[in-house]
């Protein structure tokens, strides 16, 4: 798949994250994730992002990353298979390497590690990793790595192979400045999390598609959220908030790092369990997963 060719598969429609699935030692279960990632695969999603942010790309090895991306590709029949990439600009480079030779289609860069920095010094990092493969890149800003409108627009005319730019900052103001300046040179991808409740501010500025971490255990629900979305059927996206996604927030923002958590304890009342999340992150009690399983079943989608 060329760098054009996932630019436009990735803003045909919804993304998603597939969780990794670690085993009670938490081991990478090559199985149970590649089940997981074939089913999922069966629903409408335009890609999916593997070693991803719900992924727990921060708590894999760079070897994890490469198994788990080798995994998703053979497991996802023909849905493009995005990596997680991050840290450091040489390690970003070795991750990114190594994916592209596992067969991932594209990366999606997330923040480097810890430290802030210049734009100048956002530019040389992305431009490092975009210059280090063939395969498409679509950076994210969030956390302490936010590029603004003018780095992005430099980067999109060095680099080729940079097909997307994701927000998970919130800044509106920013977003549609980068919008204004970039036009469809990028694809523009929506990365708030639980990035539904954002989703109708973020179409109106012309990010027209996201990443739903929903989708891994209600994909039904997920892909009606975006058509109607897309419809601007506001009744059936009011609906579903209602129903679903406000009391999901509820439990997801009780505990920090509930943003992942959440997501595979939703899988654990969906009846397809993917095991614990690895330390530093906390698994959601008994009484919250059944908590969960409670509105899974009150929604009328």
């Amino acid at each position: 798949m060329t760098p054009q060719d996932l630019k436009e598969k990735v803003g045909s429609g919804l993304l998603s994250f597939p969780v990794t699935h670690f085993d009670s030692a938490l081991e990478f279960d090559t199985k149970a994730y590649q089940e997981h990632v074939s089913w999922l695969s069966q629903y409408d999603a335009a890609a999916l992002f593997a070693a991803g942010g719900t992924g727990e790309l921060f708590s894999l090895t760079p070897q994890e990353i490469r198994e788990v991306v080798q995994a998703a590709k053979d497991a996802a029949g023909d849905t493009p298979i995005i990596s997680g990439c991050g840290y450091g600009t040489k390690m970003a480079i070795d991750i990114a390497r190594d994916v592209e030779s596992a067969g991932a289609d594209g990366i999606l860069l997330l923040p480097h590690y810890l430290i802030g920095a210049s734009q100048q010094g956002l530019f040389e990092h992305i431009k490092a990793v975009c210059d280090s493969v063939s395969i498409g890149v679509i950076i994210y800003n969030r956390a302490n790595s936010v590029a603004n409108a003018d780095s992005v627009a430099r980067l999109a005319e060095a680099c080729p192979n940079l097909i997307g730019f994701k927000d998970g900052t919130g800044d509106i103001n920013l977003v549609r400045k980068i919008v204004s300046k970039c036009g469809d040179r990028l694809t523009y991808v929506g990365g708030m999390p639980t990035h539904e409740v954002f989703a109708e501010a973020y179409d109106a500025i012309g990010v027209t598609t996201y990443s739903s971490a929903v989708f891994n255990f209600v994909p039904e629900l997920a892909l009606s959220f975006y058509d109607a979305m897309r419809a601007k059927d506001h009744a059936t996206l009011n609906t579903l908030l209602d129903e679903f996604y406000y009391p999901f927030l509820e439990i997801r923002d009780r505990v920090p790092g509930y943003a992942v958590s959440a997501i595979k304890g939703g899988l654990a009342a969906a009846g397809r369990p993917s095991g614990p999340v690895r330390p530093p992150l906390t698994n959601l009690t008994e009484d919250e997963i059944a908590a969960l399983a409670a509105i899974i079943k009150g929604c009328t989608w």
